[in-house]
């Protein structure tokens, strides 16, 4: 949705909102235990269904996606979680698992590198661990993990509790919750559902649900059995976002008119266009090869040996200046890399404005 002075967005999130979707965010109130709403998230409840490929409820939770991985952490850990960490957001999630009293460990990669399922079955050969976190898509890097030769382990090690985090894959890639086998999915709105932040969409295998059921210290606000509860009703356990679920429910029309497989083929093509037009100036990308996110790209700016070295604050700057906010590097590889969302509702015209925008800030560079 373009204003006049707005800078359009193509960080990592949040992401631009269409108006159709911020005029969904703007209608009346509605009492939030009365039919109204139940029908509103009725009528929803197929499409996320479909949108996860799953049989079982998708709860909605008004938080970031952080509140629900806390809450995955206090409702499923009981003996000692893995957190997969290949970037400052998976690699954050040790903290996180640690800040809730629980014992953790982490299985560390470098930075760019993807986490590999024969890693992950050498750890939980150990015996140690009842649960791990996996982030899909690591927006810090711009990498995507195998999740599909991840998730396969499930089958060896049926006892532990697989949480994916898939906040910038979920709804621009496939991923076949019940089919993977998983035990948690989740996402926040602000990312590929192009979508305000606020809003988390997630779900949780019948396993998962069992396990939450036994754990007493699993606390009220991200209790998963309570989500499970109230969703069996059309309801949210605590007062929802009815903003953000007008939203959700508006671009759930979007996403299924424009259907999955076009929408998950138009991510993956403008990523290969974003990774083309740096390839054209003379960089590298920053992930492994054949690891590279749909939904963002991460290029390395002199940081891997033989790419081109800018200075990406001005770089960015000039991108600004044009109309567009780039994002110049997340963490430790500020500076060394910078990134380029197209994930959302961005489409070829779109994104050729925008690459049209940072070549004229290249060529201005010298």
């Amino acid at each position: 949705m373009q204003t006049m002075g707005h800078i359009k967005l193509h960080i990592p999130g949040p992401v631009e909102v269409s108006a159709k979707t911020f005029a969904a965010f703007c209608s009346p109130m509605i009492g939030h235990r009365g039919q109204g709403f139940k029908d509103l998230y009725a009528k929803m409840q197929p499409q996320l269904q479909s949108l996860l490929f799953t049989k079982q409820l998708v709860y909605l939770s008004t938080s970031s996606a952080w509140g629900v991985m806390e809450g995955a952490l206090r409702n499923l850990v009981a003996k000692k979680v893995l957190c997969c960490m290949c970037g400052a957001f998976s690699d954050k999630w040790l903290d996180v698992a640690r800040r809730c009293g629980k014992s953790a460990e982490g299985l560390q990669v470098d930075w760019g590198s993807p986490i590999r399922a024969e890693a992950i079955d050498a750890k939980l050969a150990t015996g140690e661990f009842d649960a791990l976190t996996l982030i899909h898509n690591e927006t810090s890097t711009g990498t995507m993990s195998s999740l599909n030769d991840i998730a396969a382990l499930k089958l060896k090690y049926p006892e532990v509790i697989f949480i994916v985090d898939a906040v910038s894959s979920m709804t621009a890639t496939r991923i076949a919750f019940d089919e993977l086998g998983i035990d948690v999915l989740l996402a926040g709105t602000q990312k590929a559902f192009a979508m305000p932040p606020g809003l988390t969409v997630f779900t949780c295998s019948p396993s998962a649900l069992a396990k939450a059921a036994g754990q007493k210290d699993r606390g009220y606000y991200f209790d998963f059995v309570e989500f499970q509860k109230n969703a069996l009703e059309n309801m949210t356990p605590s007062t929802p976002s009815i903003s953000h679920t007008y939203a959700l429910a508006s671009k759930l029309e979007d996403i299924f008119a424009e259907g999955l497989q076009a929408r998950f083929a138009r991510h993956l093509a403008l990523a290969q266009r974003t990774r083309a037009w740096a390839a054209g100036h003379g960089f590298l990308l920053f992930p492994e090869a054949g690891f590279e996110s749909p939904t963002l790209t991460c290029v390395s700016n002199g940081a891997r040996a033989g790419g081109r070295v800018i200075d990406v604050a001005k770089f960015q700057k000039l991108v600004k200046d044009r109309g567009f906010l780039i994002d110049g590097g997340y963490g430790k590889i500020k500076g060394t890399t910078f990134r380029i969302s197209n994930m959302g509702d961005e489409t070829e015209a779109t994104m050729q404005t925008l690459y049209a925008a940072m070549d004229e800030s290249i060529r201005l560079l010298g």
